[in-house]
């Protein structure tokens, strides 16, 4: 298997207690990790020298590099219309180049819309229903992609429950799309803790898993994280209190899904159904590209792993086995999904001053990719 600023405002905050709290809680979440010692020096400390992931024919990982072309999509896309979009960065500076990246095919990018009206469901990752109120998401990726005649949305799962429970909860929403005999290729996302979900679904529901025709793990816990056994569940609680949060601790499993132990068990007894395309999409930032609040975490991973994590997961824990490597991105792990900065200014001043990353370009680029090529391949369970 894979081996696996200072700045305060405190009239506003004094005259708002619930952004206060909510604050408090989520900066506490953030901290998890680091609620014990820990030592000076990475395990492993952050290159960009070493090949991150090997692709010889016949390799024990079957992972298949698909950057250049993933690569020419994302710079097509975004030099066409990327500076109209919210988190205006440059190719370079949003994907990671190294030194084996394949060549440019020299192909050209279509930019039309979809032909295959690809359907998208993200599953979220560890407490987002708790946080969904306050952060009040603001659906630009999603509306962005709609317009090139993709269809996106949510799978609503609890923030803090293990994956067994997320997987029935992804398995109403598949057998709902099913009675609606909609046709449509199916791609399910897995951010984070949402990726461990999604298997749990497929193991679970084999005939349901028939419905699916790709699977994406963006930032995904494919492997787990080591903080996962550094942090309880009774320290997750506060996120149950943050002002409007829509979550419970519906059972005491949610961070024993992402313990790695447990994770390398799981693929030891289940097999992921193999009429199913896989990709994987990989935050690996520059240490100057962490958001402060997040930069602990970071520092406590590579000490307790590897440098080279993006505050949450270790780049190569977030890969599929037998998947398509898409590329690396130049973000940490909030930055990935969640778009706080856009949202809070006191909240990005505070622990997310890293925040901006062009998301709607890197979804557009992402189902374009996998379009294109289920249409290569003629995917059977792709092409209506």
């Amino acid at each position: 298997m894979l081996n696996r600023v200072a700045f305060t405002n405190h009239n506003i905050i004094n005259r708002d207690p619930k952004l206060a709290r909510a604050l408090c809680c989520v900066a506490i979440f953030a901290s998890l990790p680091l609620l014990i010692s820990c030592s000076s020096q990475p395990k492993a400390p952050f290159s960009y020298t070493i090949a991150p992931v090997p692709f010889e024919p016949g390799n024990q990982y079957n992972i298949t590099d698909g950057r250049a072309r993933f690569r020419e999509i994302f710079c097509a896309a975004n030099e066409d219309h990327g500076a109209q979009l919210p988190d205006f960065r440059s190719c370079d500076e949003a994907l990671v180049r190294f030194d084996d990246e394949p060549p440019a095919t020299e192909q050209p990018v279509d930019l039309g819309t979809s032909t295959l009206k690809l359907v998208g469901k993200m599953v979220p990752g560890l407490g987002y229903s708790c946080i969904k109120p306050w952060l009040h998401h603001d659906n630009s990726a999603p509306q962005h992609v709609a317009e090139l005649g993709y269809e996106t949305g949510f799978i609503q799962v609890e923030g803090i429950a293990s994956s067994e429970t997320n997987g029935e909860l992804i398995a109403q929403s598949i057998r709902s799309r099913d009675q609606e005999n909609d046709s449509r290729p199916l791609v399910l996302v897995g951010y984070s803790k949402g990726l461990p979900d999604i298997f749990a679904f497929l193991a679970n529901y084999p005939d349901l898993a028939r419905e699916v025709t790709a699977v994406v793990s963006y930032s995904g816990a494919v492997w787990g994280s080591a903080l996962a056994e550094e942090a309880n569940e009774k320290q997750l609680r506060w996120l149950t209190r943050i002002p409007g949060a829509e979550c419970e601790q519906k059972d005491s499993k949610a961070l024993e899904t992402l313990m790695p132990a447990n994770r390398e068990q799981w693929f030891a007894e289940h097999t992921l159904p193999e009429h199913i395309r896989y990709y994987s999409v990989v935050s690996f930032p520059d240490p100057a590209n962490i958001s402060n609040g997040l930069q602990g975490s970071h520092k406590k991973l590579g000490q307790l792993q590897d440098a080279r994590n993006d505050s949450q997961l270790v780049f190569y824990d977030q890969v599929i086995p037998g998947s398509t490597l898409l590329g690396f991105f130049n973000a940490d792990h909030w930055a990935m999904s969640v778009p706080i900065a856009r949202q809070h200014q006191i909240s990005q001043a505070l622990f997310a001053d890293k925040n901006d990353f062009p998301r709607e370009i890197a979804l557009e680029a992402i189902l374009r990719y996998i379009e294109e090529d289920l249409l290569t391949r003629n995917d059977a369970n792709a092409v209506p």
